[in-house]
């Protein structure tokens, strides 16, 4: 079951100017998500949306409470069990795609499924045709991503997410940088292809219209003590 949990969970930024002297940057009491829940995390630019997704996916280890992600406590793991552990369980789609200019599409997806275990090498480019025709873009898969429109990266970063089948998928702005039209249109297919398989969603978003779309919504602006947000 991908159920998170997260309690009494701190995050410092360390004070470069004055050494030392460490500053809570990053605060939650409690949070909770039921598996298959679709939330959208909001709130104002700075406010902790991002840092909340790199805790749950272990990019950001917490300095103190207990970050528990389907039963595992990723804040007991070693990098390397955290490493295999988000490979396998977790599909992460970026607001700047994050995709290799050197690999065509059909390799940027494949690169979704190092750390699959239950699909053998060989079936892993089939699997990662399949998932192109998914996202509409069979036609484009020998195409690098400089030859691909900004809706066509994301895409194929959504395709790469989904590949491995994880149970959770974790979305940071990843309409961020589409025109409205072409950000609907991912919005949907990012939904309608969670709903089928029934993942855990967690999408980071400032548009309130992407938000209608998701089951929950989470205000984030308090994960950010007011005062840590002057310094």
């Amino acid at each position: 079951m991908m159920a998170i949990s997260l309690e009494r969970v701190k995050k410092v930024l360390r004070n470069i100017v004055t050494p030392g002297e460490p500053t809570v940057a990053f605060w939650m009491d409690s949070f909770t998500v039921n598996e298959g829940e679709q939330i959208a995390l909001t709130g104002p630019s700075g406010c902790g949306k991002s840092t909340l997704l790199n805790l749950i996916s272990g990019i950001l280890r917490a300095d103190a409470g207990s970050i528990n992600v389907a039963g595992e406590r990723l804040d007991q793991m070693s990098l390397a069990t955290l490493d295999r552990f988000r490979g396998q369980n977790i599909g992460y789609i970026y607001q700047d795609f994050n995709l290799i200019d050197a690999l065509n599409a059909l390799d940027n997806v494949m690169l979704g499924l190092r750390f699959s275990h239950t699909l053998a090498r060989s079936q892993w480019r089939a699997r990662s045709r399949e998932m192109l025709d998914r996202v509409g873009l069979g036609h484009r898969r020998h195409s690098k991503p400089a030859r691909l429109s900004v809706g066509e990266k994301q895409r194929v970063a959504i395709a790469r997410a989904l590949v491995n089948h994880p149970p959770l998928i974790l979305a940071d702005e990843p309409t961020a940088n589409l025109d409205a039209g072409t950000a609907g249109q991912i919005t949907r297919l990012l939904v309608d292809m969670c709903s089928e398989g029934t993942h855990t969603l967690l999408v980071v978003t400032h548009d309130p219209a992407v938000a209608g779309h998701l089951s929950r919504t989470v205000d984030c602006s308090h994960f950010i003590r007011e005062s840590d947000r002057k310094q």
